[in-house]
């Protein structure tokens, strides 16, 4: 009975370490333990303002000519879905020039080396617009040797989620890419072999 008795009262101590507030040598409670304290309203206002702050940057980054969309799906012509990578699918601005590079994870190595597309080419009418909901839209075009193509995109209010839709000028096969549009400098791209 003894044995049972010390048994208990070891793991009860144990609880009792594990479910006090982690302290650091001054005996202030660590920086994960007061974030467990965040309400759900806290925690509503700080998603807020961080999506507030990548808006903002978003939409330095378009006024700088200076972006990339990372896409994670792509929306095809009659509504088809499909989720990407978005190290992989791309539309990256750089002042005059553009790039444009879709890569399915399908086994094919694709023109690029990586299963789908790259082309690039130089930037016209570069115009930035505000719909009736707020939401800014960019639309320019792309003019390269294997691209021909009026480009929108539209950054979602008070947030870095965006969509591109592609619409070539040689074919109907208009295609659409959703994710986040970050500063060039924030963005982790891997660029295949362009057409």
């Amino acid at each position: 009975m003894i044995a049972v008795l010390l048994s208990t009262l070891s793991m009860s101590a144990q609880d009792d370490v594990y479910m006090s507030p982690q302290r650091d040598s001054v005996g202030q409670e660590t920086q994960v333990e007061s974030q467990r304290k965040l309400t759900r309203k806290e925690q509503k206002r700080l998603q807020e303002q961080i999506d507030s702050i990548q808006y903002e940057q978003a939409m330095q980054a378009i006024r700088d000519t200076l972006f990339t969309l990372e896409a994670n799906r792509v929306v095809f012509k009659y509504g088809q879905r499909a989720y990407v990578t978005s190290f992989t699918n791309f539309v990256a601005v750089n002042k005059e020039k553009a790039t444009i590079q879709v890569a399915f994870n399908i086994p094919v190595a694709g023109p690029n080396g990586m299963g789908g597309v790259t082309v690039e080419g130089t930037l016209n009418r570069y115009e930035l617009k505000t719909d009736r909901k707020g939401n800014p839209i960019l639309s320019f075009y792309v003019q390269g040797i294997a691209i021909s193509a009026q480009v929108y995109i539209t950054l979602w209010q008070g947030s870095n989620s965006a969509s591109v839709t592609i619409n070539p000028n040689f074919n109907s096969n208009r295609i659409t890419l959703e994710g986040t549009l970050l500063p060039s400098c924030l963005s982790n791209v891997v660029k295949g072999r362009a057409i």
